[in-house]
């Protein structure tokens, strides 16, 4: 028998028994571990290319990590070539600290490494979201002079934009001498995913611009984007692009396209994708069944949630929390309660905040008050801050300024800097007309130096997307805007428009009530959108936080003067204004 000690060629290698054995076995750990003792038995245990091809397939089984530690502690001497197929191994197959254990013993050998291998612990850096480490990295990149290596930087842009430090992702994609699509894909990303949309979607605008052709990553992470800032166009073109190239739809893209359409609008449109993917995960079941829930289809939701099971498919944490948001926005409480039991009792689930949240939202927004504060008395631990944040909610909707106050009072004892809960505990008190207290709970708030966020919406209008603020005046067409919303809210109350004094009493300070709430920033969109487009056009706009009240009863009168469908989506849900109606049958 040949010689399969450190030594031996790769023709060799690859025309021993052994080695063919290690193929046969492929990645599955039995079979592996007959072909060690093998290995172990003909004497050529230390034969580090038999160990390295062993530990490729260990690895793909995803076998266990104090199995392949035990093969690579069992080589005396690792070379340059076992070092670098471990750590871009342990990358490839998510063994993030696995490749950064290696890479640290490579180190400590005083072996050189490679782009490959730089690219690899990169990679794994980010996947274990561990900053100082990637940073360290990025050190010995430069002083080994791998700088301006196309690989080694592109997988420094992923690791920056995962790590939230898109700044830094931009200056090292900016630096790079040649992008590659994967290097696009990555800024695309972490614009996205760090919550910068347009940004995101500006780059690909400039990928097209420098003629730099997308796949379907690409896609996938605009679609995100298309979704988080209500692009509507872009994502149409998008869908169209991908069907005119003849992209293969897998359920990444076609769960991507689900999304996006769902998220700007088109709920029927979402069902279309859904229908025609051959292919469907849980991920894809689990985006058609928030998508119909954010719409308030609570019974499609319910039907496809259904229909799921009879597939064989198994809800996971997240399919249950949309079935449960969904069960919350329609109101359907007997059916959100059987769900929530069926969680441990027959998938044997613990629920999570996100599912308490769910359920305090439901009971509450349902008039449950009691049964929403008892399930709260009744979670083991000290319930989160948005479990309580749920139950307030509930309370300043049903008018239970009492039981408001105290929940209020406890979240603020959570969370004393959280601005939005002094917000809210003010508006409770405004309601109940209790003035006193509203300035006192102000005062507090600047006294601490907390402001509440600011509310915006969006609106997308030719493949564009404009932003507007309270009383924005940042455009050309300002004048234009706001006598055009001025002739609409005139017509509104001659329809029987009464602006909500509700509203007024806690929105802003009282000199600027009125004006305010008259130039919100969903009116302003709303009226920059009827300009600017035809009859017919429905108007899409996202608003960041709950649509108020006042702005709920204007754009229904406005939805009848102008004859037009008017879509919002805020924070909660989406409203489908038609006819002088809301989709949400003022259930929000």
């Amino acid at each position: 028998m040949a010689s399969f000690h450190g030594s031996q060629t790769t023709a060799t290698l690859t025309h021993s028994p052994i080695y063919h054995a290690i193929i046969q076995a492929g990645p599955r750990l039995k079979p592996l571990q007959q072909v060690h003792a093998l290995i172990l038995v003909t004497g050529y245990g230390r034969s580090r290319s038999l160990i390295t091809k062993l530990l490729s397939f260990a690895y793909a089984a995803t076998s266990p990590i104090s199995y392949t530690r035990r093969l690579f502690f069992s080589i005396p001497k690792p070379d340059t070539f076992l070092f670098h197929s471990l750590i871009t191994l342990t990358s490839k197959f998510n063994f993030p600290r696995e490749s950064l254990l290696y890479y640290r013993r490579m180190l400590l050998s005083n072996i050189s490494s490679s782009n490959y291998t730089f690219s690899a612990a990169i990679k794994s850096s980010a996947d274990l979201m561990t900053f100082s480490i990637g940073e360290t990295i990025h050190c010995h990149v430069l002083i080994c002079g791998y700088g301006l290596d196309v690989y080694v930087q592109a997988a420094l842009v992923s690791f920056y934009a995962k790590s939230g430090h898109v700044r830094i992702a931009r200056k090292v994609f900016d630096k790079m001498p040649e992008k590659t699509v994967v290097a696009w894909n990555s800024m695309i990303s972490g614009y996205e995913q760090n919550g910068f949309g347009k940004e995101a979607i500006r780059l690909f605008y400039l990928m097209q611009d420098l003629g730099v052709q997308p796949d379907s990553a690409t896609f996938v992470s605009l679609l995100s984007a298309c979704a988080q800032v209500g692009a509507n166009g872009l994502g149409c073109w998008v869908h169209e692009y991908i069907a005119r190239n003849c992209f293969d739809l897998n359920v990444v893209l076609g769960t991507a396209l689900i999304n996006m359409y769902s998220r700007c609008g088109s709920v029927s449109k979402a069902r279309e994708i859904f229908d025609s993917m051959e292919e469907k995960n849980i991920v894809a079941w689990t985006a058609m069944i928030s998508g119909y829930g954010m719409h308030g289809h609570g019974n499609q939701a319910l039907e496809l949630f259904s229909e799921m099971g009879i597939h064989g498919l198994r809800p996971n944490n997240v399919t249950f929390v949309a079935i449960l948001s969904a069960c919350a926005h329609a109101g359907l409480v007997n059916d959100g309660r059987r769900i929530f039991a069926s969680m441990r009792q027959k998938y044997g689930l613990v629920p999570s905040v996100e599912h308490q949240v769910c359920m305090v939202d439901m009971l509450g927004r349902a008039g449950h008050l009691n049964e929403a504060y008892q399930f709260i008395k009744d979670i083991p631990k000290e319930p989160a801050p948005a479990v309580w944040t749920a139950m307030l909610g509930a309370c300043k909707m049903h008018k239970n300024f009492d039981l408001g106050v105290e929940v209020a009072e406890h979240l603020l004892s959570l969370e004393p800097d959280n601005p939005g809960h002094y917000v809210m505990l003010s508006n409770i008190y405004a309601l109940a007309g209790r003035t006193d207290r509203v300035e006192k709970v102000r005062n507090i708030m600047i006294r601490n130096r907390l402001k509440k966020e600011v509310g915006y919406s969006t609106i997308d209008v030719d493949q564009k997307v404009y932003l507007f603020s309270m009383g924005d005046k940042s455009y050309p067409e300002t004048n234009q805007i706001y006598l055009y919303l001025d002739e609409l809210m005139s017509r509104c109350r001659e329809a029987g428009y009464i602006q909500a004094s509700e509203s007024v009493m806690h929105e802003v300070e009282e000199e600027e009530r009125e004006h305010a709430l008259r130039y919100h920033s969903e009116k302003l969109a709303t009226a920059f959108g009827l300009l600017k487009t035809g009859p017919g056009v429905p108007i899409r706009i996202i608003k960041n936080l709950r649509m108020c009240e006042d702005c709920h009863t204007a754009i229904k009168h406005i939805s009848v003067i102008a004859d037009r469908e008017i879509n919002v989506r805020d924070r909660l849900r989406f409203h489908h204004f038609k006819d002088g109606s809301c989709s949400c049958q003022d259930y929000w």
